[in-house]
Protein backbone atom coordinates (compact mmCIF):
# COMPACT_ATOMS: atom_id res chain seq x y z
CA UNK A 1 0.00 0.00 0.00
CA UNK A 2 2.90 2.34 -0.58
CA UNK A 3 1.16 4.10 -3.45
CA UNK A 4 -1.59 5.44 -1.25
CA UNK A 5 0.95 7.18 0.95
CA UNK A 6 3.23 8.39 -1.84
CA UNK A 7 4.13 12.03 -1.31
CA UNK A 8 5.65 12.71 -4.72
CA UNK A 9 2.30 13.51 -6.30
CA UNK A 10 0.73 15.51 -3.48
CA UNK A 11 2.29 18.86 -4.24
CA UNK A 12 -1.07 20.30 -5.26
CA UNK A 13 -2.53 19.74 -1.80
CA UNK A 14 0.11 21.94 -0.23
CA UNK A 15 -0.58 24.74 -2.70
CA UNK A 16 -4.34 24.63 -2.36
CA UNK A 17 -4.14 24.67 1.42
CA UNK A 18 -2.37 28.02 1.29
CA UNK A 19 0.84 26.77 2.85
CA UNK A 20 4.29 27.62 1.58
CA UNK A 21 6.95 25.13 0.68
CA UNK A 22 10.00 24.90 2.92
CA UNK A 23 13.28 26.35 1.64
CA UNK A 24 14.69 22.86 1.13
CA UNK A 25 11.94 22.01 -1.36
CA UNK A 26 12.43 25.29 -3.18
CA UNK A 27 16.14 24.71 -3.55
CA UNK A 28 15.68 21.23 -5.05
CA UNK A 29 15.60 22.74 -8.56
CA UNK A 30 18.33 25.41 -8.57
CA UNK A 31 18.19 25.79 -12.35
CA UNK A 32 14.67 27.29 -12.30
CA UNK A 33 13.89 30.91 -11.52
CA UNK A 34 12.32 31.33 -8.09
CA UNK A 35 9.11 32.82 -9.50
CA UNK A 36 8.67 29.90 -11.90
CA UNK A 37 9.17 27.00 -9.45
CA UNK A 38 5.68 27.01 -7.85
CA UNK A 39 3.96 26.97 -11.25
CA UNK A 40 6.12 24.19 -12.68
CA UNK A 41 5.69 22.13 -9.53
CA UNK A 42 1.96 21.81 -10.19
CA UNK A 43 1.10 18.50 -11.78
CA UNK A 44 -1.38 19.92 -14.30
CA UNK A 45 1.08 22.54 -15.54
CA UNK A 46 3.82 19.93 -15.90
CA UNK A 47 1.53 17.97 -18.22
CA UNK A 48 -0.05 20.99 -19.92
CA UNK A 49 3.14 22.54 -21.25
CA UNK A 50 4.40 19.41 -23.08
CA UNK A 51 0.87 18.77 -24.34
CA UNK A 52 0.55 22.27 -25.80
CA UNK A 53 3.97 21.96 -27.45
CA UNK A 54 3.07 18.57 -28.92
CA UNK A 55 -0.23 19.96 -30.24
CA UNK A 56 1.54 22.84 -32.00
CA UNK A 57 4.10 20.51 -33.57
CA UNK A 58 1.47 17.99 -34.72
CA UNK A 59 -0.74 20.67 -36.25
CA UNK A 60 2.28 22.04 -38.10
CA UNK A 61 3.10 18.56 -39.39
CA UNK A 62 -0.42 18.02 -40.73
CA UNK A 63 -0.02 21.14 -42.88
CA UNK A 64 2.50 19.22 -44.99
CA UNK A 65 0.42 16.04 -45.32
CA UNK A 66 -1.99 15.08 -48.10
CA UNK A 67 -5.72 14.80 -47.28
CA UNK A 68 -5.67 11.01 -46.83
CA UNK A 69 -2.88 11.16 -44.26
CA UNK A 70 -4.68 14.02 -42.50
CA UNK A 71 -7.64 11.67 -42.14
CA UNK A 72 -5.33 8.99 -40.75
CA UNK A 73 -4.04 11.47 -38.16
CA UNK A 74 -7.63 12.34 -37.24
CA UNK A 75 -8.53 8.66 -36.85
CA UNK A 76 -5.45 8.02 -34.71
CA UNK A 77 -6.46 10.91 -32.44
CA UNK A 78 -10.00 9.54 -32.06
CA UNK A 79 -8.63 6.14 -31.05
CA UNK A 80 -6.19 7.79 -28.64
CA UNK A 81 -9.16 9.14 -26.67
CA UNK A 82 -10.83 5.72 -26.41
CA UNK A 83 -7.67 3.66 -25.83
CA UNK A 84 -6.37 6.12 -23.22
CA UNK A 85 -9.60 5.79 -21.26
CA UNK A 86 -9.45 2.01 -21.54
CA UNK A 87 -5.82 1.82 -20.43
CA UNK A 88 -6.70 3.87 -17.36
CA UNK A 89 -9.65 1.58 -16.56
CA UNK A 90 -7.72 -1.66 -17.07
CA UNK A 91 -4.16 -0.60 -16.35
CA UNK A 92 -4.75 1.58 -13.30
CA UNK A 93 -7.94 0.16 -11.83
CA UNK A 94 -7.74 -3.45 -13.01
CA UNK A 95 -11.21 -3.63 -14.64
CA UNK A 96 -11.39 -5.49 -17.96
CA UNK A 97 -13.87 -4.05 -20.44
CA UNK A 98 -14.83 -5.57 -23.78
CA UNK A 99 -17.61 -3.06 -24.41
CA UNK A 100 -15.85 0.19 -25.22
CA UNK A 101 -16.85 -0.06 -28.86
CA UNK A 102 -20.47 0.21 -27.72
CA UNK A 103 -19.61 3.25 -25.59
CA UNK A 104 -18.02 4.84 -28.65
CA UNK A 105 -21.32 4.20 -30.45
CA UNK A 106 -23.21 6.06 -27.71
CA UNK A 107 -20.89 9.04 -28.10
CA UNK A 108 -21.17 8.95 -31.88
CA UNK A 109 -24.97 8.84 -31.96
CA UNK A 110 -25.27 11.40 -29.18
CA UNK A 111 -22.94 13.87 -30.89
CA UNK A 112 -24.62 13.23 -34.24
CA UNK A 113 -28.09 13.92 -32.86
CA UNK A 114 -26.96 17.13 -31.16
CA UNK A 115 -25.26 18.33 -34.34
CA UNK A 116 -27.87 17.28 -36.90
CA UNK A 117 -31.23 17.49 -35.10
CA UNK A 118 -30.53 20.33 -32.67
CA UNK A 119 -27.89 22.19 -34.70
CA UNK A 120 -25.68 22.72 -31.67
CA UNK A 121 -22.14 24.06 -32.13
CA UNK A 122 -19.49 21.38 -32.48
CA UNK A 123 -17.78 21.94 -29.08
CA UNK A 124 -21.13 21.87 -27.26
CA UNK A 125 -22.26 18.76 -29.15
CA UNK A 126 -19.00 16.93 -28.34
CA UNK A 127 -19.26 17.84 -24.65
CA UNK A 128 -22.93 16.79 -24.55
CA UNK A 129 -22.22 13.49 -26.32
CA UNK A 130 -19.38 12.83 -23.89
CA UNK A 131 -21.67 13.58 -20.94
CA UNK A 132 -24.34 11.19 -22.24
CA UNK A 133 -21.74 8.43 -22.60
CA UNK A 134 -20.43 9.15 -19.10
CA UNK A 135 -23.99 8.71 -17.77
CA UNK A 136 -24.27 5.36 -19.56
CA UNK A 137 -20.88 4.44 -18.14
CA UNK A 138 -22.13 5.28 -14.66
CA UNK A 139 -25.06 2.90 -15.10
CA UNK A 140 -22.85 0.12 -16.47
CA UNK A 141 -20.16 0.73 -13.85
CA UNK A 142 -22.69 0.64 -11.02
CA UNK A 143 -24.13 -2.63 -12.28
CA UNK A 144 -20.66 -4.12 -12.75
CA UNK A 145 -19.10 -2.77 -9.56
CA UNK A 146 -19.23 -6.18 -7.88
CA UNK A 147 -18.02 -8.10 -10.93
CA UNK A 148 -14.40 -9.00 -11.52
CA UNK A 149 -12.25 -10.75 -14.08
CA UNK A 150 -14.13 -12.90 -16.61
CA UNK A 151 -17.53 -11.96 -15.16
CA UNK A 152 -16.93 -8.27 -15.83
CA UNK A 153 -15.51 -9.07 -19.27
CA UNK A 154 -18.60 -11.12 -20.07
CA UNK A 155 -20.97 -8.38 -18.95
CA UNK A 156 -19.23 -5.74 -21.05
CA UNK A 157 -19.07 -8.17 -23.97
CA UNK A 158 -22.85 -8.36 -23.85
CA UNK A 159 -22.94 -4.58 -23.95
CA UNK A 160 -20.70 -4.53 -27.02
CA UNK A 161 -22.97 -6.97 -28.85
CA UNK A 162 -26.37 -5.58 -27.86
CA UNK A 163 -26.06 -1.82 -27.58
CA UNK A 164 -25.21 -0.92 -31.21
CA UNK A 165 -28.07 -3.17 -32.36
CA UNK A 166 -30.58 -0.84 -30.67
CA UNK A 167 -30.29 1.44 -33.72
CA UNK A 168 -32.25 -1.19 -35.67
CA UNK A 169 -35.05 -1.33 -33.08
CA UNK A 170 -38.28 -0.28 -34.76
CA UNK A 171 -39.06 2.44 -32.22
CA UNK A 172 -35.59 3.98 -32.60
CA UNK A 173 -34.83 3.36 -36.28
CA UNK A 174 -36.51 6.61 -37.42
CA UNK A 175 -34.41 8.62 -34.96
CA UNK A 176 -31.11 6.76 -35.35
CA UNK A 177 -31.33 5.88 -39.03
CA UNK A 178 -31.59 2.12 -38.65
CA UNK A 179 -29.06 -0.04 -40.47
CA UNK A 180 -28.02 2.83 -42.75
CA UNK A 181 -27.02 4.96 -39.81
CA UNK A 182 -27.37 8.61 -38.90
CA UNK A 183 -25.88 11.19 -41.24
CA UNK A 184 -23.87 13.66 -39.16
CA UNK A 185 -23.66 17.28 -40.24
CA UNK A 186 -19.92 17.97 -40.18
CA UNK A 187 -19.15 21.66 -39.55
CA UNK A 188 -16.89 23.24 -42.21
CA UNK A 189 -13.59 24.96 -41.34
CA UNK A 190 -13.89 28.53 -40.03
CA UNK A 191 -13.89 31.26 -42.65
CA UNK A 192 -10.81 32.78 -41.01
CA UNK A 193 -8.73 29.83 -42.28
CA UNK A 194 -9.57 30.65 -45.88
CA UNK A 195 -12.05 29.44 -48.45
CA UNK A 196 -9.81 26.60 -49.63
CA UNK A 197 -8.63 25.26 -46.28
CA UNK A 198 -8.83 21.43 -46.43
CA UNK A 199 -11.65 19.91 -44.40
CA UNK A 200 -9.48 16.90 -43.58
CA UNK A 201 -6.82 19.09 -41.97
CA UNK A 202 -9.44 20.94 -39.94
CA UNK A 203 -10.83 17.63 -38.70
CA UNK A 204 -7.31 16.46 -37.82
CA UNK A 205 -6.75 19.64 -35.79
CA UNK A 206 -10.02 19.14 -33.88
CA UNK A 207 -9.22 15.52 -33.10
CA UNK A 208 -5.64 16.33 -32.07
CA UNK A 209 -6.85 19.04 -29.71
CA UNK A 210 -9.32 16.66 -28.06
CA UNK A 211 -6.72 13.90 -27.79
CA UNK A 212 -4.19 16.21 -26.13
CA UNK A 213 -6.81 17.46 -23.67
CA UNK A 214 -7.75 13.87 -22.77
CA UNK A 215 -4.11 12.86 -22.27
CA UNK A 216 -3.33 15.90 -20.11
CA UNK A 217 -6.38 15.39 -17.89
CA UNK A 218 -5.82 11.65 -17.53
CA UNK A 219 -2.13 12.17 -16.74
CA UNK A 220 -3.06 14.65 -14.02
CA UNK A 221 -5.77 12.33 -12.68
CA UNK A 222 -3.38 9.38 -12.63
CA UNK A 223 -0.93 11.29 -10.41
CA UNK A 224 -3.65 12.50 -8.06
CA UNK A 225 -4.99 10.84 -4.93
CA UNK A 226 -7.70 9.20 -7.04
CA UNK A 227 -5.11 7.65 -9.33
CA UNK A 228 -3.11 6.28 -6.41
CA UNK A 229 -6.30 4.82 -4.94
CA UNK A 230 -7.07 3.14 -8.28
CA UNK A 231 -3.65 1.51 -8.22
CA UNK A 232 -4.19 0.34 -4.66
CA UNK A 233 -7.52 -1.25 -5.63
CA UNK A 234 -5.88 -2.90 -8.62
CA UNK A 235 -3.06 -4.37 -6.52
CA UNK A 236 -5.15 -5.56 -3.56
CA UNK A 237 -8.83 -4.69 -3.30
CA UNK A 238 -9.27 -6.10 0.21
CA UNK A 239 -6.27 -4.21 1.58
CA UNK A 240 -7.50 -1.02 -0.08
CA UNK A 241 -10.90 -1.42 1.60
CA UNK A 242 -9.24 -1.99 4.98
CA UNK A 243 -7.23 1.20 4.42
CA UNK A 244 -10.47 3.19 4.13
CA UNK A 245 -10.56 3.55 0.35
CA UNK A 246 -14.14 3.53 -1.04
CA UNK A 247 -13.59 0.69 -3.48
CA UNK A 248 -17.02 0.51 -5.10
CA UNK A 249 -17.28 4.26 -5.58
CA UNK A 250 -13.84 4.52 -7.17
CA UNK A 251 -14.49 1.55 -9.44
CA UNK A 252 -17.61 3.28 -10.74
CA UNK A 253 -15.67 6.54 -11.13
CA UNK A 254 -13.02 4.75 -13.19
CA UNK A 255 -15.71 3.37 -15.48
CA UNK A 256 -17.30 6.81 -15.84
CA UNK A 257 -14.00 8.45 -16.77
CA UNK A 258 -13.16 5.68 -19.23
CA UNK A 259 -16.63 5.79 -20.77
CA UNK A 260 -16.41 9.57 -21.21
CA UNK A 261 -13.13 9.17 -23.10
CA UNK A 262 -14.67 6.49 -25.32
CA UNK A 263 -17.72 8.69 -25.95
CA UNK A 264 -15.53 11.59 -27.01
CA UNK A 265 -13.63 9.30 -29.35
CA UNK A 266 -16.89 8.04 -30.83
CA UNK A 267 -18.19 11.57 -31.30
CA UNK A 268 -15.01 12.57 -33.11
CA UNK A 269 -15.24 9.46 -35.28
CA UNK A 270 -18.78 10.43 -36.28
CA UNK A 271 -17.64 13.95 -37.13
CA UNK A 272 -14.73 12.70 -39.24
CA UNK A 273 -16.76 10.08 -41.13
CA UNK A 274 -20.00 12.17 -41.21
CA UNK A 275 -21.89 9.02 -40.23
CA UNK A 276 -22.89 7.09 -37.13
CA UNK A 277 -23.94 3.57 -38.13
CA UNK A 278 -24.17 0.24 -36.24
CA UNK A 279 -21.70 -1.33 -38.65
CA UNK A 280 -18.99 1.11 -37.56
CA UNK A 281 -19.03 -0.22 -33.98
CA UNK A 282 -18.90 -4.03 -34.15
CA UNK A 283 -17.57 -6.37 -31.52
CA UNK A 284 -14.25 -6.39 -33.37
CA UNK A 285 -13.82 -2.69 -32.50
CA UNK A 286 -14.04 -3.39 -28.77
CA UNK A 287 -11.50 -6.19 -29.09
CA UNK A 288 -9.24 -3.96 -31.16
CA UNK A 289 -9.34 -1.22 -28.55
CA UNK A 290 -8.27 -3.64 -25.84
CA UNK A 291 -5.59 -5.02 -28.15
CA UNK A 292 -4.27 -1.51 -28.75
CA UNK A 293 -4.14 -0.80 -25.02
CA UNK A 294 -2.26 -4.04 -24.29
CA UNK A 295 0.05 -3.62 -27.28
CA UNK A 296 1.01 -0.10 -26.29
CA UNK A 297 1.32 -0.91 -22.60
CA UNK A 298 -1.45 -1.06 -20.01
CA UNK A 299 -1.42 1.85 -17.61
CA UNK A 300 0.73 3.98 -19.93
CA UNK A 301 -0.79 6.95 -21.76
CA UNK A 302 2.14 6.98 -24.16
CA UNK A 303 1.35 3.33 -24.83
CA UNK A 304 -2.20 4.35 -25.72
CA UNK A 305 -0.74 6.55 -28.46
CA UNK A 306 1.40 3.71 -29.83
CA UNK A 307 -1.55 1.32 -29.73
CA UNK A 308 -3.79 3.79 -31.56
CA UNK A 309 -1.20 4.25 -34.29
CA UNK A 310 -1.12 0.48 -34.75
CA UNK A 311 -4.94 0.31 -34.89
CA UNK A 312 -5.04 2.77 -37.79
CA UNK A 313 -1.92 1.86 -39.76
CA UNK A 314 -1.95 -1.95 -39.55
CA UNK A 315 -5.20 -2.37 -41.57
CA UNK A 316 -3.82 -0.01 -44.21
CA UNK A 317 -0.58 -1.94 -44.45
CA UNK A 318 -2.39 -5.28 -44.60
CA UNK A 319 -4.57 -3.91 -47.39
CA UNK A 320 -1.48 -2.96 -49.38
CA UNK A 321 0.02 -6.41 -48.79
CA UNK A 322 -3.24 -8.13 -49.81
CA UNK A 323 -3.43 -6.10 -53.02
CA UNK A 324 0.21 -6.81 -53.83
CA UNK A 325 -0.30 -10.57 -53.31
CA UNK A 326 -3.68 -10.57 -55.14
CA UNK A 327 -5.44 -12.21 -52.19
CA UNK A 328 -9.14 -12.95 -52.27
CA UNK A 329 -11.59 -10.44 -50.82
CA UNK A 330 -12.78 -12.86 -48.13
CA UNK A 331 -9.24 -13.50 -46.93
CA UNK A 332 -8.43 -9.80 -47.04
CA UNK A 333 -11.45 -8.95 -44.84
CA UNK A 334 -10.18 -11.13 -41.99
CA UNK A 335 -6.50 -10.36 -42.43
CA UNK A 336 -6.38 -7.30 -40.11
CA UNK A 337 -7.89 -9.22 -37.17
CA UNK A 338 -5.50 -12.13 -37.73
CA UNK A 339 -2.57 -9.74 -37.88
CA UNK A 340 -3.72 -8.00 -34.69
CA UNK A 341 -3.79 -11.34 -32.92
CA UNK A 342 -0.35 -12.29 -34.24
CA UNK A 343 1.16 -8.94 -33.24
CA UNK A 344 -0.43 -9.19 -29.78
CA UNK A 345 0.95 -12.69 -29.18
CA UNK A 346 4.42 -11.71 -30.37
CA UNK A 347 4.40 -8.55 -28.26
CA UNK A 348 3.43 -10.52 -25.14
CA UNK A 349 6.31 -12.92 -25.76
CA UNK A 350 8.94 -10.32 -26.64
CA UNK A 351 7.91 -7.35 -24.47
CA UNK A 352 5.05 -8.27 -22.11
CA UNK A 353 4.79 -4.70 -20.80
CA UNK A 354 3.97 -3.37 -24.26
CA UNK A 355 5.78 -0.99 -26.56
CA UNK A 356 6.15 1.65 -23.88
CA UNK A 357 7.64 -0.85 -21.45
CA UNK A 358 10.15 -1.99 -24.08
CA UNK A 359 11.17 1.61 -24.78
CA UNK A 360 11.61 2.32 -21.08
CA UNK A 361 13.82 -0.73 -20.62
CA UNK A 362 15.87 0.24 -23.67
CA UNK A 363 16.34 3.78 -22.35
CA UNK A 364 17.48 2.43 -18.98
CA UNK A 365 20.03 0.15 -20.61
CA UNK A 366 21.38 3.01 -22.70
CA UNK A 367 21.74 5.22 -19.62
CA UNK A 368 23.41 2.39 -17.70
CA UNK A 369 25.82 1.85 -20.60
CA UNK A 370 26.79 5.51 -20.64
CA UNK A 371 27.42 5.54 -16.90
CA UNK A 372 29.48 2.35 -16.93
CA UNK A 373 33.25 2.98 -16.74
CA UNK A 374 35.15 2.42 -19.95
Amino acid sequence: MTETTDTNDTDDTNDTAGTTKPPAAASSAPGRPAWLRPALDRTLVRHLLPGALALIVLCAVTAALPPFQDLQVANIATYVCAVAGLTVLTGLNGQISLGHGALMAVGAYGTGLFLTNLAWPLPVALVAGTAVTAAVGALVGTAAARLQGPYLAGATLTLAVGLPALANYRHLSDLLGGENGLVVATPPPPAALGAYFPLERWQAWICLLCAVVVLVLLADLGRSRVGRSWRAIRDDEDAAALAGIPVARLRVLAFVVSAACAGLGGGLLAVVSSLAAPGAFPLALSLSLLTGAVLGGLGSLAGAVYGSIALVLLPTWTGDVADALHLSRGFYANLPLALFGLVLVLSMLVFPQGIQGALVRLARRLRAGRRAPS
